[in-house]
């Protein structure tokens, strides 16, 4: 699908409480993950509060939740959120292992990548989830593609 000039930026929400890990996500996607997509931009988070305020309002199109962050983990804030927001926007959650998988399931994220980062299996999890999003949105009623608008 060809990408319109003015289509706004995708926002996605990066939360950790490690700021490595939050660089290490921003350099595995760049400003541009694919071609077919908007730019993007970052909304950087350390705390669960900020987490559920940005997510509240309505703003993000994707949250990439750490599962080790500490206190609060990105799989229990997953769960809270799916359950809390009405057309939660989708949620890719890092877990600590490969094996830890089926807690990303538990706590219902829409796809998990484990630590250590892959930068291209991370690309290609972000590329699938916005692209199904996108569509999603084109095809409800009031959906306006290139933005959260139509949640």
């Amino acid at each position: 699908m060809p990408l319109e000039p003015s289509a706004a930026p995708l926002r996605i929400l990066v939360y950790s409480d490690d700021s490595d890990t939050r660089s290490q996500v921003l350099l595995a996607l760049g400003r541009r993950p694919h071609p077919d997509l908007p730019p993007v931009e970052y909304v950087e988070v350390a705390t669960e509060p900020v987490v559920l305020q940005q997510m509240d309002a309505g703003i993000i199109d994707l949250a990439i939740l750490d599962g080790e962050a500490v206190p609060a983990g990105g799989m229990g804030i997953a769960k809270q959120m799916k359950d809390e927001i009405f057309e939660c926007p989708p949620i890719l959650v890092l877990t600590g292992r490969p094996q830890d998988a089926w807690l990303a399931t538990w706590s219902r994220a829409d796809a998990a990548v484990p630590h250590p980062i892959d930068p291209m299996q991370l690309a290609e999890t972000v590329i699938r989830l916005l692209r199904a999003s996108r569509a999603e949105l084109a095809t409800s009623p009031g959906g306006l593609p290139g933005g959260p608008a139509g949640r």
